[in-house]
């Protein structure tokens, strides 16, 4: 199968496990063409990282023929910009989480790529690893019976060390806890019970302004602004008639996941959304726990399983899974936390989708297709 060229645009933190998968594990389907940054010299390490033939400016990279896929690393204020860049010159594209800020910019970039024939994807794709995977077999072959109710937590500390490079991000909306954080437990869990109908929450913060505490930061002893809610919670309506909560914060310390799909016959304990592996447990009717075996691969850190998907889709004319019509949904869901804590109500969800198709078993090493 002829291979599908792809060229990164951003290469900041996050992209080096992308183009570490990218022109590894998911080499047989995808070949990294060219990588581009407004600042040259980090596009030009990486290319040299990774054995990239080519760093150059988003333009030249943008105006390459050969190029299929815009993989886009750039930071979320700038996600549906170069989304609706790169499906302008004809590319799918393929973008990191959040999908988009607001609903009009990701219902700008869906309508764009319908009406061009061109498809696009958006992170996370952890629900392609070895436990969600796994997880969804479960629930499908009926393990817990009828699912009912699920919980998801995630406590993680503030930015006030100040050591991540754009640690401000963090502090603002995209980097808060439900667009930063909250997509891998929300994808999670619209893969295994399906869309969101309905959802309400209440979202705060602890303080309007956190003070940089760590020495070894280069802002250390400055006083940073918080421009978006720090501590959330959030309850759902699924369309299946399952009730969920979900808790997200990032005020403290530390790092507390924890994701529970509860049903009639057994009570399902998921693996870390963040991560692709982990292990699936259930504590039964008669207080038995069980370890599940992981019916599928991909449980090492393998971001970029999502653009692998979406080059055999190309390939192969079928539908690809880390959608922008999932990506949408959970944008949907998390904005609409967001208004329900503000308006004091329910909000009911326009957008609805089926489950994004579980991938097959059996697959050989490092395939996303039989």
């Amino acid at each position: 199968m002829r291979k599908v060229k792809i060229g990164v645009i951003g290469t900041g933190q996050i992209s080096a496990i992308y183009l570490k998968n990218c022109t590894q594990t998911f080499n047989d389907i995808v070949e990294v063409a060219a990588v581009a940054d407004l600042v040259p010299e980090l596009a030009r390490k990486r290319a040299d990282e990774f054995g990239v033939p080519k760093a150059c400016t988003v333009e030249e990279l943008l105006a390459d023929p050969d190029i299929e896929i815009v993989l886009n690393l750039t930071a979320p204020a700038a996600h549906a910009a170069v989304n609706l860049k790169a499906l302008q010159a004809g590319k799918h594209v393929y973008t990191e989480k959040p999908f988009a800020l607001t609903r009009e910019d990701a219902d700008e970039v869906l309508s764009l790529a319908e009406a061009k024939g061109l498809l696009v994807g958006c992170a996370p794709d952890t629900f392609l690893g070895g436990g969600l995977q796994t997880c969804r077999k479960i629930i499908d072959d009926g393990w817990i019976g009828t699912p009912y109710a699920a919980n998801g937590v995630i406590i993680m500390g503030n930015a006030s060390s100040g050591m991540h490079p754009n640690f401000q991000n963090f502090l603002k909306l995209g980097g808060d806890p439900i667009l930063d954080m909250g997509p891998y437990y929300l994808t999670a869990l619209v893969f295994l019970l399906g869309p969101v109908a309905r959802v309400t929450g209440s979202a705060r913060q602890l303080a309007k302004e956190i003070k940089i505490i760590n020495p070894k930061s280069h802002r250390f002893g400055d006083t940073v602004p918080v421009e978006a809610p720090t501590n959330v919670t959030a309850t759902f309506d699924f369309r299946s008639g399952v009730v969920g909560g979900f808790q997200a914060a990032k005020e403290s310390f530390g790092y507390f996941p924890r994701l529970e799909i509860f049903g009639t016959e057994g009570n399902l304990t998921v693996p870390d959304p963040n991560f692709f592996g982990g292990q699936p447990t259930i504590r039964f009717p008669n207080g038995e726990t069980k370890e599940i075996p992981l019916a599928h691969g991909f449980t090492e850190d393998s971001r970029g399983i999502g653009i692998a998907d979406m080059a055999y889709a190309i390939r192969l004319g079928r539908t690809h899974r880390a959608s922008g019509k999932l990506a949408r949904h959970v944008l949907d869901v998390s904005l609409g936390i967001f208004e329900a804590s503000e308006q004091e109500r329910h909000i009911h969800l326009q957008t609805d989708l089926e489950r994004p198709a579980p991938l097959p078993l059996g697959l050989k090493y490092n395939r996303l297709d039989v």
